[in-house]
C-alpha cells in the first residue's frame, strides 16, 4: 500500500508533466516557418476580402485598408445575379457553372485518357509500346502556349467555337496521366493479371473491374490536379470563347476589371467577390481529396 500513496506518486507525476512540457527548438523553428507561409498566402486573400466589402471609388482612392465596409451584400448579389456584358448573360452563376463544367470536363477526359493509354502500353505487347510512352511524355515539352495558335485552328475548322467541346475535347490528352497511370500499372503484381485471365476476364472485364477498383486513389489525385488546371485556365476559354454566356470565372473576372466607359469605373468589389468565389471550389476539392492524393502519389512510386 506504502507504494501508491500520493506521496510515492509525486516525483512521477513531476517527471511526467516535465517530459510534456519540454519543448525543443527545432518544433519552435518549424512551426514559426508554417505560420510565416501560412500568412504570407493569407494575407493577401483578407486584402481582397476586405476591398470587397467597400465602395469601388474607394478602392480606387486608398487601395486596401483596414476597415470592413457594408458592400458585401451588394457586391455578392451583383457578381452572382448581375450581369457585366452586352448580352445579360454573363452573370456570375453562369460563369460559376462553365468553370465547373470545364473544370470537371478537364479532370474526367485526362483521366480516361491516361487510363486507357497506360493501359495499352503496359498490358499489350505492342513492338514499339515504349517508343510510344516516350513520344507521349515528350509533348510535356509543348504547352499550350506553344501550339495554341494551330490547336485553334483545328478547332475553328471543326465549328467547336464557343462550345464546351472545343474548350475540352483539343485538351483532354495528358502526357502528364499516362505517366503516373503508367508507373502505377505496373506496381500491380503480374500473379493478379494470370488470375484474372484464369479466371476467363478478358481486356475490358479486367480493366473494368479489376484495374479501375485498384486506382481509386491515384484516380483522386488525378482528378486534384487536372480540375484545378482546367478551372485555372485563362488563355485556352480567351481564345475559343467570344460569346458571354460561355464565359469562365477567371476569363470573366478579367473583363469585369477591364471595363472602362466614360464615366464609369472598373468594379474591383464585384470582381474582388468573383475571385474569392473563384477559390473555394478548388480548396473543397483539395480537403476533400488530400488522404487520397498523398496516398495516390506515394502508390505510384513502387
Amino acid at each position: 500500500m506504502s507504494d501508491t500513496t500520493p506521496a510515492a506518486l509525486a516525483p512521477a507525476a513531476t517527471a511526467g508533466t516535465r517530459k510534456r512540457r519540454r519543448i525543443r527548438a527545432s518544433d519552435i523553428f518549424d512551426h514559426a516557418v508554417l505560420i510565416a507561409g501560412s500568412a504570407l498566402m493569407l494575407i493577401p486573400l483578407l486584402m481582397v476580402f476586405q476591398m470587397a466589402t467597400v465602395p469601388d471609388v474607394e478602392v480606387i482612392k486608398t487601395g486596401p485598408t483596414f476597415t470592413i465596409g457594408d458592400q458585401l451584400d451588394d457586391n455578392f448579389n451583383k457578381a452572382m445575379f448581375q450581369a457585366s456584358g452586352f448580352s445579360g448573360e454573363n452573370t456570375g452563376s453562369r460563369m460559376l457553372l462553365n468553370s465547373f463544367i470545364l473544370g470537371i470536363g478537364f479532370a474526367v477526359g485526362k483521366i480516361v485518357i491516361g487510363m486507357m493509354a497506360a493501359y495499352a502500353i503496359v498490358y499489350f505487347r505492342l513492338r514499339f509500346a515504349t517508343l510510344a510512352f516516350w513520344v507521349i511524355f515528350t509533348t510535356l515539352l509543348l504547352p499550350l502556349e506553344v501550339r495554341i495558335l494551330p490547336s485553334y485552328e483545328v478547332v475553328q475548322k471543326l465549328g467547336m467555337l464557343n462550345t464546351y467541346q472545343g474548350l475540352i475535347i483539343p485538351l483532354i490528352a495528358s502526357a502528364t496521366a499516362t505517366f503516373f497511370f503508367r508507373q502505377y500499372f505496373r506496381s500491380i503484381p503480374e500473379e493478379l493479371v494470370e488470375a484474372a485471365r484464369i479466371d476467363g476476364a478478358g481486356p475490358v472485364k479486367f480493366f473494368i473491374d479489376i484495374l479501375v477498383p485498384l486506382s481509386r486513389t491515384m484516380i483522386a489525385a488525378m482528378f486534384i490536379i487536372m480540375f484545378v488546371y482546367g478551372w485555372n485556365q485563362y488563355l485556352w476559354p480567351t481564345m475559343i470563347t467570344t460569346e458571354e454566356d460561355m464565359f469562365t470565372l477567371v476569363r470573366g473576372i478579367k473583363q469585369i476589371t477591364q471595363v472602362m466607359e466614360g464615366n464609369r469605373i472598373p468594379e474591383y468589389g464585384r470582381a474582388n467577390l468573383l475571385a474569392i468565389i473563384a477559390i473555394i471550389p478548388p480548396v473543397f476539392v483539395v480537403i476533400f481529396f488530400q488522404s487520397w492524393f498523398v496516398k495516390g502519389l506515394m502508390e505510384s512510386d513502387k
